[in-house]
């Protein structure tokens, strides 16, 4: 890919990319480090069929997401750890109420849903059409809108009984 062909692919899908990026992790600083790894990884080893460069962007920036959030997750686990052991204690329940509510709320609900599922509201909350939500989750554009309205009425019913419990 030409730099000047690779600056327009950049302008083009930067937002999208940055946007799926940012919605899956809730955080914009470490969501423009990857939306930048995403489109080094395409300028370095650009796909063979170009013909649906959305959705390949799109399933680079999930994995690399993915990858971030359980590294993240591990990174967690393993201070909270350490601080039970130096402290002896977990952290109080006013400490973990800090962030705004209804958006743990929905990042709760998003991360007990299956990958899938999460991906698909994610991805077509953030604009992408029903074949290129195919093309990453790897299924039949005709089996987006089944597998999306499900995953809808799981999120619904996450988030009813998240509600409910706290």
């Amino acid at each position: 890919m030409e730099p000047p062909e690779f600056g327009e692919v950049f302008r083009v899908y930067y937002p999208n990319v940055y946007r799926q990026i940012t919605y899956l992790l809730g955080d914009q600083a470490a969501a423009e480090d990857l939306a930048q790894e995403t489109f080094l990884r395409l300028y370095r080893s650009p796909p063979v069929d170009m013909s649906n460069l959305g959705g390949w962007l799109a399933r680079v920036a999930a994995n690399l997401a993915y990858n971030h959030l359980r590294a993240e997750k591990r990174r967690k686990e393993r201070e909270a750890r350490d601080f039970e052991e130096t402290v002896g204690r977990v952290l109080s329940f006013d400490e973990a109420l800090i962030r705004n509510q209804e958006i743990r709320a929905v990042r709760r609900c998003l991360s007990r849903l299956a990958d899938r599922d999460r991906t698909c509201l994610l991805l077509k909350f953030s604009g992408f059409s029903y074949q290129e939500i195919a093309e990453v989750i790897g299924v039949q554009a005709a089996s987006v809108g089944t597998i999306l309205a499900r995953a809808q009425r799981r999120f619904k019913d996450e988030f009813e009984k998240g509600t409910k419990q706290g």
